[in-house]
């Protein structure tokens, strides 16, 4: 296992980190997850007090023992943006409780998503004023925000200067975040890559497609190898369900060197699969058609056309496509067909695409019955 540093917060963390959102089966299966992500090398372990018991079932694991004494392991969990830093000072010692602990390492606000959240955090009673407080009575000790906003307002929520780190979202097939990876080097923040198999494109079952094109690596490995490459990139979020699924991802965790030549190549063979696949109707993610009068978030989804005619990774986009209007604000937009042929973006598109042509083919392709609300 490497290690890095993550950023002002002058922890050495694994490159790997322990996600805890799906190890909930029972708390044996967590208490022996959390132990054998211990075994492998991983020290920092992230939960949410939003991630039902995960927080208890953590607790339990350390309580069990993990093979290692408590501060040797950097614990992360999250609460969410709120403008009563009353409630959010009750959340923090509700977590403190629930995992039995004295204190968490790296606190995150969970989910800035949208220019109201970013407001709260600002506000002089808001919930970073009761993060304030928990960190001047040892109750926290580091603060970051994890995010599924724009990349505008990432940015803005970095300039705040109040995080020593950020959860981004960031991958080989989606790059959009990049800017953000930069600035939070040059302010000397951590980055906490979150999801990189499954929101990176439900990696662990590629299409044959993509197996083929990314040869003779895995998808999932080529993914990991262009994230673990660059220094900028403190960790990777590793979310196993049980033991097992540490393995293939631990195969990976000392490959931190710099891309190599055949790898590069790799890369450079799926940049030119999208544009001899998709040819002029390939969008290259500017974002410049956007607000749109219909709030469809029109970049993502022509991103995911982009994987699925070029790669075929059309279950990968059915996955997140079903997500628009059934996610709030974790994941912002409705859907292609909502377009009206106002024709308002197609003077800004640099490419000039027919935006409305490709909307409506999206949703053809990718469309399938509704499931439930997330926040139901």
């Amino acid at each position: 296992m490497k290690y890095r540093r993550f950023g002002r917060t002058n922890l050495k963390l694994s490159v790997f980190s322990l996600g805890t959102m799906r190890y909930l089966a029972s708390e044996d299966n967590a208490v022996q997850t959390v132990r054998e992500a211990v075994r492998q090398g991983i020290n920092h372990i992230e939960t949410a007090r939003s991630y039902g018991k995960s927080e208890q079932y953590l607790g339990a694991a350390l309580k069990a023992g993990v093979g290692v004494p408590r501060h040797q392991l950097y614990l992360t969990t999250k609460v969410l943006p709120n403008a009563d830093r009353t409630a959010t000072a009750r959340e923090i010692d509700e977590s403190l409780r629930r995992a039995d602990i004295d204190y968490i390492d790296n606190l995150a606000i969970h989910g800035i998503n949208t220019w109201q959240h970013l407001e709260w955090v600002k506000a002089a009673d808001g919930c970073m004023a009761a993060v304030r407080e928990a960190i001047d009575a040892g109750k926290v000790r580091h603060v970051g925000f994890s995010t599924h906003g724009s990349l505008e307002l990432i940015l803005a929520t970095m300039e705040t200067g109040a995080f020593d780190f950020v959860n981004l979202h960031y991958y080989l097939l989606f790059q959009r975040h990049a800017p953000a990876i930069e600035r939070a080097s040059q302010l000397d923040m951590g980055v906490f890559i979150i999801s990189p198999v499954d929101k990176g494109g439900r990696l662990y079952a590629p299409s044959e497609r993509l197996r083929r094109l990314c040869q003779p690596f895995s998808p999932l490995a080529l993914n990991y190898r262009f994230l673990l490459s660059d220094r900028r990139v403190t960790t990777l979020s590793l979310g196993a369900a049980n033991p097992s699924e540490l393995e293939d991802a631990l195969e990976m965790c000392d490959r931190t060197d710099p891309l190599t030549d055949e790898e590069r190549t790799v890369l450079e063979r799926l940049d030119t699969q999208q544009t001899e696949v998709l040819g002029s109707d390939r969008c290259r993610q500017c974002y410049q058609c956007l607000p749109c009068p219909e709030e469809i978030q029109i970049p993502e989804v022509l991103r995911l056309r982009n994987l699925a005619v070029a790669y075929e990774m059309t279950e990968f986009g059915k996955y997140r496509y079903r997500m628009f209007e059934n996610a709030g604000h974790w994941f912002p937009g409705r859907k292609a067909n909502r377009c009206t042929d106002c024709g308002d973006c197609l003077p800004r598109c640099p490419e000039h695409l027919e935006i409305p042509r490709l909307l409506r083919d999206t949703h053809d392709r990718l469309y399938t019955r509704e499931g439930r609300r997330l926040w139901d």
